[in-house]
């Protein structure tokens, strides 16, 4: 801008100089003209620069503005993209016909409403190998209760903390390392991969109102445990192997076989005896068609609070082979589950005399169970514009398929046959209705109804 001002200073003096000699010669007027002229001219050529140059500085400034912001932009996204939450859920209405103990012949019936579970899962990629996920379960809409075992001063009995009606558990916290898709580690509170509730747990992955009834009758819930694992995929074959704590012989029972053993009820986990998970899968069961084998092994005495009582292993053994076959309108699933347990007549008299157990009235825990279940859908919606899944069910287990002495009880193999609707409103939420009857292999025990409504969800972001 002073440049500017001085050649303006320049020009008005020129004039005022030529204006002068104007009268008295011609020849220095025409040259005083001409040097004005070029000077005008060099003060054209110096604004066009300069504007040239504002113009040019004016374009970076905006470059650098937008090149601040989008970095802004992409670091705060970067940070949030690290991030994943993912939840499911289910409500049911059940009308069952009970019976109130196992000498009952006669039912009775009763509706019963229940906040089922709310899952929240949480995940964090800290970057392209490593990544951890926590998965907080809430049943039955409350928090439940804890068993401590006190070994002194209540003289070696169990105490029940009660907090509320329901239950909030931790039911996944690992991190996992996974340099390849053919290896990969992880480690903490994880999935193990025996049965198939602990892969299709979610509301549209069984085509049932309640999870499997045959697998909750031999296995925990989606099971999980403390320890370590290895997996990876290979041309379409999956596989895992794992080494985790083990189940606690003292609640075995006859009606749930092992599944009562799970140490999810104790504060803390006791792990003498450790168990080995094992699982081979051709295809994915998450995406569609697939076959697989599992197998448990592990010792359960080293984990009783009084471990004196039983003086064998309690080994527990489990094979499970299972299926899919997810094709157009037709979807086809099962599952059979075979499991032993060495010493169960010694854990079922050591847990009758624990004190703290209450095991009310007590029956023979099983040396060998089985359970199974298939069940087959066909989608309507490649036929129509509704989108419903009409299915077909049947569960059956047997957690007393034998036992080390004497004759095992047919009170608690049961058959559960039943038919049924899945409607999905959108792709995330589905409702769910099923009617069906239950079979007792004991001919004195009348068959009863059941009929269950569910609504579940599932989203991610």
């Amino acid at each position: 801008m002073k440049t500017k001002l001085s050649l303006l200073a320049l020009c008005i003096a020129g004039f005022s100089c030529t204006s002068a000699m104007a009268a008295t010669d011609p020849a220095q007027l025409e040259q005083a003209i001409a040097k004005q002229e070029a000077e005008l001219n060099k003060l054209k050529h110096d604004l066009a620069e300069l504007a040239a140059q504002q113009k040019m500085q004016l374009k970076q400034q905006e470059e650098q503005a937008e090149v601040v912001a989008t970095a802004r932009k992409e670091l705060t996204e970067s940070k949030w993209n690290k991030f994943s939450f993912k939840s499911y859920g289910s409500m049911t209405y059940t009308s069952d016909e009970y019976y109130q103990n196992v000498q009952d012949t006669s039912p009775e019936r009763r509706g019963r409403f229940d906040l089922e579970r709310i899952v929240t899962e949480f995940g964090y990629q800290f970057n392209d190998e490593w990544d951890m996920e926590v998965e907080i379960e809430y049943e039955h809409g409350g928090t439940g209760t804890a068993l401590e075992y006190d070994g002194f001063d209540e003289f070696g009995e169990f105490e029940t903390e009660v907090e509320a009606g329901g239950e909030v558990m931790i039911e996944k916290a690992e991190l996992r390392y996974r340099p390849s898709d053919e290896f990969g580690v992880k480690f903490g509170n994880i999935h193990l991969p025996i049965g198939l509730s602990s892969i299709l747990h979610k509301p549209d992955q069984y085509l049932t109102v309640l999870r499997h009834r045959s697998e909750a009758a031999m296995l925990p819930a989606v099971w999980n445990e403390m320890g370590v694992g290895i997996f990876g995929e290979m041309a379409n074959f999956h596989y895992q192997a794992q080494v985790v704590s083990g189940l606690n012989s003292e609640y075995f029972r006859t009606y749930d076989w092992i599944a009562s053993g799970h140490q999810k009820r104790f504060e803390s986990v006791n792990a003498d005896d450790l168990a080995y998970a094992l699982r081979l899968d051709y295809g994915n069961f998450k995406k569609g068609s697939a076959v697989g084998v599992a197998y448990y092994y592990g010792n359960t005495t080293g984990n009783r609070h009084k471990s004196n009582k039983v003086s064998g292993d309690g080994t527990v053994s489990i094979l499970a082979i299972s299926g899919a076959f997810v094709q157009g309108p037709w979807i086809l699933r099962g599952q059979y589950l075979n499991g032993t347990l060495s010493d169960a007549d010694g854990i079922t008299q050591a847990n009758k005399t624990t004190p703290g157990l209450k095991p009310g009235n007590f029956a023979q825990v099983g040396s060998e169970s089985e359970a199974f279940f298939v069940e087959a859908g066909v989608d309507l919606s490649h036929f129509t514009s509704i989108p419903v899944t009409v299915f077909a069910n049947i569960d059956y287990s047997n957690p007393l398929a034998d036992v080390d002495t004497g004759t095992a009880s047919k009170r608690y193999e049961n058959t559960w046959t039943s038919i049924g609707i899945n409607y999905f409103p959108i792709a995330e939420i589905v409702i769910k209705a099923e009617a069906g009857r239950q079979q007792v292999a004991v001919s004195s025990i009348p068959d009863t109804n059941f009929f269950a409504l569910g609504v579940g969800y599932q989203f991610s972001l």
